[in-house]
């Protein structure tokens, strides 16, 4: 970027900055009824057949994903949240009345849940629609004003997001700023209230650094290494073909993604059998070849083609063995569904987050060696826990630590919006989702009224009747 665009850059961020603050407190006084008209407004853009199809389209022409994802996993789910959130806004923004303690009588007390101000939304790639619109209505719903940072990465949903918004919001209340990294630099040198990021722990780092400049708080959605630990008493094949679903959605690049499983030897080779028949099943059922089909997406740049073909060729340099894929066609950013064995603790595979269709397998004698690999690295955003035994399932629970825990079935972590999600330290700051999604954005601001009497008789000058009608307060406290 030239010194001329980023002085445009710069100037474009600051007026609408400039006047989504002098808006903080227009939006503060909308109602309920007025901040739901707003997301059913963004409900039905979405779900109209014309903006839906360029969406698509859009998502194809970034990496090719299938429609059918484009609504399962985008708009499907942000449209759940906003229903979600309509049902609910009228009694999330009510002042709660708390107890008053004994010491206070004659006071009351409520908490008074009101915007944090100006936020910034960074949105991913990998999920560019559902993981800026689901924060959005929830930023939205609190009452705040918003900007947006999509992916460059994704251009074409990126334009999509922009007009999007462009439609359907005036930018004193919501504005989408386009542009590569520096944008982002120039983004977050503003001091907003509050930031949501969602993308990998080393730029997490980097917006958590950045927040701390002007003391915002932050959501920082991240990722890491998601284990699937699989224990007794499990049917391997059935399990083996929903972790195949789960791990190739997206073409693998699901931050709740399974990114590495853990198994008995014994049951190695089942798990194998699986696992290659429900790929080929999903994405062969015509025997054209997985490369022909039209519902597996693809890696979303050259860079991270190559950095997953790295990851795939140090495994075997190292010993991993290839049961199924480790075919590439650079051109289309294709790398075949690859599922390797014999893989080990010093492979480059199983230090950073593959992002992509590989899934390294480890096998295991006894189940603490399991829950051993996965506790020497970062607590995962997800856990997969699969075995027939509640107490086996308690164990892995109690010994081990994620933001979320999936007990026999996989990628639903997102998917239940009265449960919060997100991470835990590497893998994030922060809930998202359902009551915890609109917290996220709203201060609970803390209001205590004194309607008669007084505490004056605790005013110096002090005596020992002040100390014992202090010991008499505090033991009824």
């Amino acid at each position: 970027m030239t010194a001329t665009s980023t002085f445009d850059t710069t100037s474009h961020i600051k007026r609408i900055f400039a006047l989504q603050q002098a808006n903080l407190q227009k939006l503060k006084d909308t109602t309920a009824a007025e901040r739901k008209a707003k997301l059913k407004k963004l409900e039905r853009y979405l779900l109209d057949e014309k903006n839906f199809r360029a969406l698509a389209d859009a998502m194809h022409a970034d990496f090719r994903k299938p429609e059918a994802e484009v609504f399962l996993t985008e708009v499907g789910v942000v449209q759940s949240q906003i229903r979600y959130i309509c049902r609910k806004l009228h009694h999330w923004i009510r002042p709660k009345s708390v107890p008053t303690i004994t010491p206070l009588a004659g006071t009351t007390s409520h908490i008074l849940c009101e915007p944090k101000g100006l936020a910034l939304i960074i949105s991913p790639w990998n999920y560019p629609v559902n993981l800026a619109f689901g924060p959005l209505a929830y930023a939205i719903a609190a009452g705040n004003a918003v900007i947006i940072k999509p992916s460059e990465l994704a251009p074409h949903t990126s334009a999509f997001i922009k007009k999007t918004i462009d439609t359907l919001f005036d930018e004193s209340e919501v504005a989408v700023i386009e542009g590569e990294v520096s944008t982002a630099q120039v983004l977050l040198d503003m001091p907003f209230n509050h930031i949501h990021f969602t993308g990998s722990p080393q730029v997490g780092k980097i917006v958590m650094a950045a927040a701390a400049k002007h003391l915002a708080s932050v959501t920082l959605e991240l990722g890491g290494k998601s284990p699937v630990i699989i224990g007794s008493k499990v049917h391997i094949k059935n399990h083996a073909a929903k972790i195949a679903w789960a791990k190739l959605m997206n073409d693998g690049q699901t931050c709740i993604g399974p990114d590495y499983v853990l198994l008995p030897k014994t049951q190695l080779s089942s798990f194998v059998e699986g696992y290659s028949a429900a790929v080929n099943k999903m994405y062969n059922p015509n025997n054209k070849g997985i490369d022909q089909s039209p519902d597996l997406a693809r890696l979303i740049n050259d860079r991270n083609f190559q950095r997953i073909k790295n990851l795939i060729d140090d495994a075997i340099e190292k010993g991993a063995k290839v049961e199924m894929g480790a075919t590439y066609n650079e051109a289309e950013r294709y790398i075949a569904p690859t599922l390797l064995t014999a893989v080990t603790e010093e492979m480059d595979i199983m230090h950073e987050e593959i992002f992509g269709p590989v899934l390294p397998v480890m096998t295991y004698d006894h189940l603490d060696q399991a829950l051993d690999i996965v506790n020497r690295r970062p607590k995962p955003l997800t856990m997969y826990i699969t075995s027939g035994s509640s107490t086996q399932i308690s164990y892995i629970v109690k010994h081990t630590s994620a933001g979320t825990t999936c007990i026999n079935d996989y990628n639903l972590g997102f998917s239940n919006t009265h449960l919060p999600f997100g991470g835990v330290n590497n893998s994030g700051i922060g809930k998202s989702l359902g009551y915890h999604g609109f917290e996220a954005f709203t201060n609970e601001r803390s209001i205590i009224r004194r309607n008669w009497g007084t505490l004056s008789m605790l005013f110096p000058p002090f005596s020992k009747l002040t100390t014992r009608l202090g010991k008499f307060f505090y033991k009824f406290s």
